[in-house]
């Protein structure tokens, strides 16, 4: 019997920041195309005037959507950028599978004036129900203590027993933190980094300094450093689970950056 397998990728999609959001989008879309996952999560996406950056990436890709509000960071107030009115920044998940169910979580924060959400999703995978846990991380290094609040509620939802079943379950998203950190602390515990596993190199870094409008006030905790994250653990205890390759995504297209931030993608596969 062949092993089973899932293409996974996470991004920071970058909401609407930035110059020129529009010119961004094409290449949103383009490297989707290109690298072909079977599950996305998508962090920093928008929503409002009826539709949703996910549901028109679906709708162009073949897809499922389901998006989830509030998140990481705060949409901004609108200002003078008429674009930005009565916009929502949440986070999503695409799947080229149908979307079985779907839950979203609140994440501690004492420090916000917000109740930003984890989002939760089960996908119709060929082999049975795949639970996906999708997240923002508080990004303020200052709020040390959400974050790690945080790291531990994801990681709880992750082990939840509810999730176990024939296929692995998958953390993925920007975490807002390296891979040792403390913040995710709770998540190492009880899942494993996929790009670790898969022979990711070390030095890998997903929030460059080099980018044209690089968040350099963010710090040497997440500039040039590794903040977007794939986790997995088995779904059974007789199953093994590897991780056949992984890389980054999201270089210029066209000349055009697509986000600030890369994306990672990793291929998994999995028999009892």
């Amino acid at each position: 019997m062949a092993d089973d397998t899932v293409r996974a990728m996470t991004w920071n999609v970058w909401w609407r920041f930035g110059p020129h959001w529009r010119d961004r989008q094409p290449g949103i879309r383009a490297t989707l195309e290109r690298v072909r996952p079977d599950v996305v999560a998508l962090q920093e996406t928008w929503a409002g005037g009826g539709t949703s950056q996910a549901d028109e990436l679906a709708g162009a890709l073949g897809m499922h959507a389901v998006f989830a509000a509030p998140s990481y960071p705060p949409a901004p107030p609108a200002g003078d950028e008429a674009d930005w009115v009565g916009i929502e920044l949440g986070i999503a998940v695409l799947s080229r599978w149908p979307i079985r169910d779907h839950a979203t979580k609140v994440l501690p924060a004492r420090h916000r004036a917000w109740d930003p959400v984890a989002l939760t999703v089960r996908v119709e995978h060929p082999a049975g129900p795949l639970p996906i846990v999708a997240a923002c991380l508080d990004y303020g290094v200052p709020y040390t203590d959400d974050r790690i609040a945080q790291g531990a509620c994801i990681a709880d939802a992750a082990t939840d027993p509810a999730f176990d079943g024939p296929c692995p379950v998958l953390l993925m998203g920007d975490l807002n933190a390296a891979v040792d950190s403390p913040v995710l602390r709770p998540v190492r515990d009880v899942l494993t980094d996929a790009w670790s596993a898969g022979g990711g190199p070390a030095d890998a870094v997903t929030l460059p300094s080099t980018h044209p409008s690089a968040p350099l006030e963010a710090g040497p905790q997440l500039i040039d450093q590794r903040i977007d994250h794939i986790f997995f653990r088995p779904g059974r205890e007789d199953q093994h689970v590897l991780v056949d390759g992984v890389r980054l995504a999201g270089e210029p297209v066209g000349g055009t950056y697509p986000s600030d931030h890369l994306a990672v993608v990793a291929d998994l596969r999995w028999r009892e």
